[in-house]
């Protein structure tokens, strides 16, 4: 089972070819919805012995950027490297 855990936005690397998929307009308007919802599911990230990697989860992790948040709920799962 997952365990959720609170990690720093700052210490997660968005891979550039992820970065690529990200669409502003489903960012701007998830951190509407986490503004009256809360963050449903939290993002999946890996450990890469030096930062934390984003595996799932592009648009929350832009959300929760703009609405300025430091830290967000997180998977830690091993996962393959893209």
């Amino acid at each position: 089972m997952l365990r959720t855990q609170t990690i720093a936005i700052d210490d997660i690397y968005v891979p550039a070819a992820r970065r690529k998929t990200l669409h502003p307009e489903t960012a701007r308007l998830l951190a509407e919805d986490i503004l009256e919802n809360g963050l449903k599911t939290p993002i999946q990230v890996r450990f890469d012995g030096k930062r934390y990697v984003l595996v799932e989860g592009l648009h929350r992790l832009e959300a929760v950027k703009w609405l300025g948040e430091t830290t967000i709920d997180a998977y830690l799962v091993q996962a393959r490297k893209h």
